[in-house]
């Protein structure tokens, strides 16, 4: 069992920005949905745990499995998978190159690496694409190269910013379905603005908003908060944000 720990992370853009406000929660195994409309935080607080962006100086700590992931560098992110937001594809590269060289990256060794892409592509469903360009690719099948990206070396954290994201409802599914069968055996925290994406994968939940978290927990307990009408997460989506996107 993994645990990450945000204690009291904050980001400020400029002066006035307050992008993450004093954030903290604990994950253990299992998939936790971050919730909240564009601008609500999500992908700063990604961004933050993968390293990509430094938090504020001030106090603040993040800790995997007790130890300060500062301190432990390459150790952590060696135990990390980052699906980002953006299509970042070299779309004259095959699915298998691009897997080839982010493999590299993460410091697999050429046989491991062989031997473990067909078995992701395939658990991706792009087994009959993994020699094709990418260029010529859906955004779905894009969407689950990044996904099969993120998932080599086999981390113990899988971190999917908005993975559906331009995506048709069929699409989206077959993502949703994909991220489930991982859910037992990792800590996986997805950013979406779509209730219906994790809602019936998520052990909990949390809401964003102006960098805030505003509330957390299982679906159980949140939608007694409801309200107004069903109690349902898409209303309690509504009561806090105004809105709900499809």
């Amino acid at each position: 069992m993994s645990t990450l720990e945000l204690q009291i992370i904050n980001k400020h853009y400029g002066r006035k920005k307050h992008a993450l406000c004093d954030f903290s929660y604990i994950f253990t195994n299992g998939i936790y949905g971050l919730l909240g409309p564009n601008g609500a935080g999500k992908s700063t607080l990604m961004n933050i745990i993968t390293d990509n962006l430094l938090p504020d100086q001030y106090g603040g700590k993040i800790l995997w499995n007790g130890e300060e992931t500062r301190l432990l560098k390459d150790r952590f992110r060696s135990r990390l998978g980052f699906m980002p937001q953006q299509q970042n594809l070299y779309e004259s590269m095959t699915a298998h190159t691009f897997l080839s060289y982010i493999a590299s990256l993460k410091c697999l060794d050429r046989k491991s690496a062989e031997a473990e892409i067909p078995r992701i592509v395939e658990r991706v469903e792009l087994t009959e694409s993994i020699d094709k360009k990418m260029g010529g690719f859906s955004g779905g099948m894009k969407q689950r190269v990044l996904i099969a990206a993120a998932m080599l070396g086999d981390p113990d954290l899988l971190i999917l910013d908005e993975p559906t994201a331009g995506l048709d409802p069929k699409q989206r599914v077959i993502i949703r379905n994909m991220v489930s069968d991982l859910g037992h055996e990792k800590i996986i925290i997805i950013s979406t603005h779509i209730v219906s994406d994790i809602e019936t994968i998520a052990k909990e939940i949390l809401f964003l908003k102006e960098g805030h978290l505003i509330d957390s927990g299982t679906i159980p307990e949140l939608v007694k908060k409801v309200t107004d009408g069903e109690r349902t997460l898409e209303n309690l989506y509504m009561q806090y944000y105004g809105e709900v996107q499809k």
